[in-house]
């Protein structure tokens, strides 16, 4: 797919620091890293800048040209797949090992491409005394550049050649900005087979074995003129049982992912009960201010009677009172029943949870719910509600003014909720109330 900014892909075999570079030249942890060859599996897209040139930035996979090993050919599937879409190539090898027999056959591989290619030789933690950098002309494509990733030297160096070989960005139409999209679940409910079947492609490393997605990837789509980008995360478990090393920081990846989406998609296995943990996740991303949508895969496995999806919705509703404000769907990834659905109910709930209510709207509502119900007595005196108005969006938050802010119960902020949802809907967006005491007069200057 093609898009406005340029793509550069770093490739390369296992081991090399491919990972370590992508999170240099973003500035965080966004791949992760571990001193484990095969830790990156599927493609991470990332938007970066330098010297004002934006371009997206794709980490990938050990590359193994020539392996029967089931994961290792579906690395190098995704890694084929990155080439395809990239405008250049930035081929990484380790100086310290010098020249190896895998990268001579992966620039056999490049020197079949019409992209330029950009040598790069890491682990030379010494610049600018090394010279183990020249060893990598041999490979005939062009000039090796030394870099250490692990400690940032020659990294400027690098990424002025890398803008330099980049092709011009095209012009981009005035649009939204992007809507991220979090698709998250347990591990194994098909999480990255849905992606797939959203997309039409094979974006995701799918496998049996659960666990196959490690880290939170990146996945760009335009649908009706508008930005999306789906980010296919590591199932989370029960906290007790993740461990320290890789699962960890998959699952740390993946709480973020949640944290900085607009949309979370929540996936559960329809030949399965709800678990308590599909809850957790469902709160997790309320708690976090996510739109959210629950789609329940696999539900051609499910056996069908008479109103089986309205019972197995109306048992769900019931497990968590915010269910009664999201949208759930019955989708299956395998034969793609409902499964474009989705993005018109993403777009539906984004709107949602961008809504703007004008103030004298929201005191009308706040007055006629007052009258209907006024909130309780506080140590004797009466609560009132005085003024309301809206103070942000994604997720719609109102500021309440009250003479007695610690006097508003939690039961009645409730009925306030569903009076504010009964009037604007809101669907599948959280909404916040937060009260404020009454404001009190300056003291006159002397």
């Amino acid at each position: 797919m093609r898009r406005g900014m340029p793509v550069a892909a770093i490739i390369g075999r296992p081991n090399v620091g491919k990972s370590t570079f992508f999170n240099r030249v973003l500035g965080e942890r966004r791949a992760i890293v571990e001193d484990t060859p095969g830790v990156t599996r599927d493609r991470n897209f990332a938007q970066a800048e330098w010297n004002g040139r934006r371009f997206f930035l794709v980490d990938t996979g050990g590359l193994e040209p020539e392996t029967v090993e089931v994961m290792t050919d579906a690395i190098r599937r995704q890694v084929e797949a990155a080439i395809a879409e990239a405008d250049l190539l930035v081929f990484m090898v380790d100086g310290r090992l010098g020249p190896h027999p895998l990268d001579q056959r992966i620039a056999e591989l490049l020197r079949r491409t019409s992209l330029p290619v950009v040598v790069v030789v890491n682990k030379l933690d010494r610049l600018p005394d090394e010279t183990a950098q020249h060893d990598f002309w041999e490979l005939g494509l062009g000039e090796p550049y030394p870099v250490s990733s692990m400690q940032g030297r020659g990294s400027g160096d690098l990424l002025d050649v890398i803008v330099a070989h980049l092709p011009p960005a095209e012009a981009e139409a005035e649009d939204e900005a992007a809507l991220y999209i979090a698709v998250v679940g347990k591990p194994n409910v098909g999480k990255s087979s849905f992606v797939n079947r959203l997309l039409g492609e094979e974006r995701m490393v799918v496998s049996e074995v659960p666990g196959t997605t490690r880290d939170s990837v990146d996945t760009p789509l335009r649908y009706h003129g508008r930005e999306l980008v789906f980010v296919d995360t590591a199932g989370l478990r029960r906290q007790a049982r993740i461990e320290r090393g890789l699962e960890y920081f998959s699952a740390l990846r993946t709480e973020r992912a949640i944290e900085r989406a607009d949309v979370c998609l929540l996936l559960l296995d329809g030949t399965d009960p709800v678990h308590v943990q599909d809850l957790k996740i469902a709160e997790k991303a309320w708690r976090a201010g996510c739109a959210l949508i629950v789609v329940v895969n696999k539900w051609d496995l499910v056996a069908k009677e008479t109103n089986t999806a309205v019972a197995y919705e109306r048992e769900l509703r019931k497990r968590a009172r915010a269910m009664q404000w999201i949208p759930i769907l019955f989708a299956s990834a395998l034969t793609g029943q409902r499964v474009r659905r989705v993005l018109e109910l993403a777009l539906e709930v984004a709107e949602a949870r961008a809504r703007r209510i004008p103030t004298r709207e929201v005191n009308e509502v706040v007055r006629e719910l007052a009258v209907r119900r006024p909130p309780p007595h506080f140590r004797g005196m009466p609560v009132k509600l005085l003024y309301a108005t809206q103070v942000a969006v994604k997720p719609p938050t109102f500021l309440v003014f009250t003479n007695q802010p610690k006097g508003v119960p939690e039961h009645y902020l409730r009925y306030l909720q569903n009076g504010f949802r009964a009037a604007w809907s809101f669907a599948g967006s959280p909404l916040r109330i937060r009260l404020r005491g009454r404001r009190r007069k300056s003291a006159t200057p002397a």
